[in-house]
């Protein structure tokens, strides 16, 4: 092997062994990474949280929280709505549209 491949550990500092090549010291580098990476919100039910057992077809307000620009559904996963009110939500939307109180499909929804 070479001589300035081989690293050595000393004290909370990386050195290699070559002539001019110091690389940082942990406390240095973790101050170069992001410090919200992995600090993301809990997602939950909107619909558990508040106690909201019936959702209502007929306040298109309500639905555009569950619909995007183009006119469709947001999966559970982005929503974080649980299975139970995602199918309900999605019913809604259904009824919604077929009563022209939602736009089947759209160009910019929200702006």
């Amino acid at each position: 092997m070479v001589d300035y491949q081989l690293l050595k550990m000393k004290k909370n500092k990386i050195i290699k062994k070559s002539r001019t090549n110091i690389m940082a010291t942990r406390e240095e580098i973790k101050f170069l990474k992001n410090p919200n990476i992995g600090s993301e919100r809990k997602k939950y039910c909107r619909f558990k949280k508040f106690g909201i057992k019936h959702i209502d077809y007929k306040d298109p307000d309500f639905l555009l929280q569950f619909v995007n620009d183009q006119g469709k559904v947001l999966p559970r996963r982005i929503t974080g709505t649980s299975l139970k009110y995602q199918k309900r939500v999605a019913i809604a939307v259904k009824r919604a549209r077929h009563l022209a109180i939602l736009p089947y499909v759209t160009d910019l929804l929200k702006q």
